[in-house]
């Protein structure tokens, strides 16, 4: 034989028209990929933003309500806290010394009185008026809940119990509330009453030494952030 020849048509045409037939594809360049990449992660990031924006509308708009559509010759007797400040992740003990996570406080919007546990003349007012201006709110009281935050080991006198039926008593570290709730400028914590928000946003304090007309003041801003945010809040955690 003089050398081997491939005869048959038909088998040249089944080698080219073969699907396992070598095909060169073309490689991407390092830049595409980390241009790829980049977008992904920039998509990644405006979709995070998208969804917590949409998680925070509700209160956004709320807020959007009770102070900037208003009408007109509104004055607010509370002052706005700007920015608001998030409650700490930690852990208060009630009366009975049990541990209590603040956190466990969220959901239902808070009027705060804050002091030793002592609790002098000034603190007594304030229980005074924090238990009244719930109670004044009718069909609405259920969703606010009055806290007193006491800032020592000092025992509560048993005198005061009563009063206290139904709200949430707990101490709490100093230092640790100094971070999350602070009075006006020359004034003492005990001094106010405060508003937390469902979130747990310290956001409104009431002026110093309440009074009874402060505390009528006061009742027309509890309504109007409570009509703001009926949308979205409802009583109970």
């Amino acid at each position: 034989m003089s050398g081997f020849k491939l005869s048959n048509p038909a088998a040249k045409k089944d080698l080219t028209d073969s699907p396992l037939a070598m095909t060169v594809h073309e490689m991407p360049f390092p830049g595409d990929v980390v241009q790829a990449d980049a977008q992904r992660t920039r998509m990644g990031r405006w979709k995070m933003i998208a969804m917590m924006l949409i998680c925070a509308s509700p209160v956004i708009a709320s807020y959007f309500t009770y102070y900037v559509i208003r009408p007109e010759g509104r004055r607010n007797h509370g002052e706005l806290i700007q920015p608001q400040k998030d409650m700490p992740q930690v852990a208060a003990k009630n009366l009975q010394g049990e541990v209590v996570p603040l956190a466990s406080l969220k959901g239902q919007w808070l009027l705060v009185n804050v002091s030793t546990g002592a609790c002098a003349e000034r603190c007594q007012e304030n229980l005074y008026f924090q238990r009244q201006l719930r109670e004044i709110l009718g069909r609405d009281k259920d969703r606010l809940d009055r806290v007193w935050l006491i800032t020592d080991e000092s025992p509560v006198a048993e005198t005061l119990l009563p009063a206290l039926h139904m709200a949430h008593v707990l101490r709490l570290d100093l230092a640790t509330l100094q971070s999350w709730i602070q009075p006006a400028a020359g004034h003492q914590l005990q001094d106010h009453l405060y508003v937390i928000d469902p979130m747990g946003n310290f956001m409104m304090r009431f002026p110093a030494n309440m009074d009874v007309t402060g505390a009528s003041k006061a009742k027309r801003d509890l309504e109007r952030l409570l009509k703001a945010s009926a949308s979205w809040d409802q009583a109970g955690r």
